[in-house]
C-alpha cells in the first residue's frame, strides 16, 4: 500500500534553502520516492496555508519513514530549520 509524504513550507531564504535541499531530493529518489508535487501553483482553500507544497509517493509507509530518518534528509532538515517554516506528515494511501 503506498504512502505519501506531505510537506508544506514557507521559505524565508530561498538561496540557503536551495543550497541544501539537493541531498534530501537524492535520498528520496534513492528510497524509491516519486515527487508528485514540488512547489508549483497552488491555491489556499482553508486553514493555515503555506507557499510551497511537496508531495512524495513511496511504495509503503515504512519506506517513507526510513527515508525521512535517512541522515541526508535529517541533515537537510537541520540546515534549513532557520530559513523556512514547515509542517510535514506521512499518510498511508489506498
Amino acid at each position: 500500500m503506498p504512502a505519501y509524504f506531505i510537506m508544506r513550507v514557507d521559505v524565508h531564504d530561498a538561496e540557503v534553502y536551495e543550497k541544501h535541499i539537493g541531498q534530501a531530493v537524492e535520498a528520496v529518489k534513492q528510497s524509491g520516492g516519486e515527487f508528485l508535487a514540488r512547489g508549483g501553483r497552488c491555491e489556499h482553500v482553508s486553514g493555515q496555508g503555506r507557499g510551497r507544497n511537496i508531495i512524495v509517493r513511496f511504495p509503503d509507509f515504512d519506506t517513507a519513514k526510513a527515508c525521512i530518518a535517512d541522515p541526508r534528509v535529517q541533515e537537510t532538515l537541520r540546515l534549513t530549520a532557520g530559513v523556512c517554516t514547515r509542517d510535514s506528515t506521512i499518510v498511508e494511501g489506498l
